[in-house]
């Protein structure tokens, strides 16, 4: 495709796996859910395959929507690196709210907060029921986001903080990450800046740079009530990867909805 829609996500095709190469519990939890059902998974948000890929790797066909279609390009190369006894990664430059498929699934999964990405309740709707066309009876609609939390509502938006160092072990790159995020606590709206620091071997800093994007944050029962209204039956809230039952202690919130 040559001509497309810009996304949020384009300038973060080049960085993104580097960057959030720390991200890797999800996988194993994703992978287990794939290969609990029969036929193709679809995913949601599927950006550089940073899932997708370790999925097809099992043997399983994946189709992977974006709406970014240089996060597709990244995963792309990933995909034509399949080996043998690999399944099929059909890429799709789409929007989650209005992709029109002509197949559907018993599992759609939308990891690492790719949900949050739509920022209008109404966006939500949209591509909820947009999903549910996509699923089987009793499909499953797998996805986590985040617990916001009031530490997080009142950080200082001008105030840079150390977020992590990171090392990517497979491009060999240390960068150093700090973050900044202003809220609009009336519409639920992050606006997020991460300032990215590349080291040399010697730890001296060589390249500074910056990624920026938006999310919406939720809260436990409005993602309840959301799932609910567009005719999805919770199945499970789980609070970590390893399924870990949903309580006040919990970070993470782990969806498992179906389609009754």
């Amino acid at each position: 495709m040559t001509e497309y829609e810009k996304s949020q996500y384009d300038p973060w095709a080049d960085v993104y796996d580097s960057v959030y190469s720390y991200v890797r519990d999800d996988i194993p939890f994703y992978l287990g859910e794939a290969l609990s059902v029969e036929g193709a998974v679809l995913e949601l948000g599927c950006g550089t395959g940073r899932v997708a890929i370790p999925i097809a790797q099992t043997g399983v066909d994946v189709v992977g929507i974006d709406n970014s279609q240089a996060m597709l390009d990244q995963a792309q190369i990933k995909a034509d690196r399949l080996g043998p006894g690999a399944g099929s990664l059909d890429l799709v430059n789409a929007d989650m709210r209005d992709f029109s498929l002509d197949t559907t699934f018993d599992l759609a999964i939308i990891p690492f907060r790719g949900f949050l990405a739509l920022l209008t309740v109404e966006d939500q709707r949209r591509a909820l029921l947009n999903i549910r066309r996509h699923l089987n009876i009793g499909g499953r609609l797998v996805f986590n986001i985040f617990v916001p939390d009031i530490q997080m509502l009142l950080q200082v938006g001008d105030t840079p903080y150390h977020l992590r160092d990171v090392t990517d072990p497979e491009a060999d790159i240390t960068y150093v990450l700090w973050q900044q995020s202003s809220y609009d606590i009336h519409e639920q709206i992050i606006d997020v800046r991460i300032s990215i620091e590349e080291l040399d071997d010697h730890r001296a800093v060589v390249k500074k740079f910056y990624r920026d994007f938006q999310l919406r944050y939720a809260f436990r029962w409005e993602v309840y009530h959301l799932l609910a209204s567009c005719g999805f039956e919770i199945v499970d809230l789980y609070g970590d990867f390893d399924r870990t039952p949903f309580d006040e202690t919990s970070g993470e919130m782990v969806w498992v909805a179906r389609l009754p």
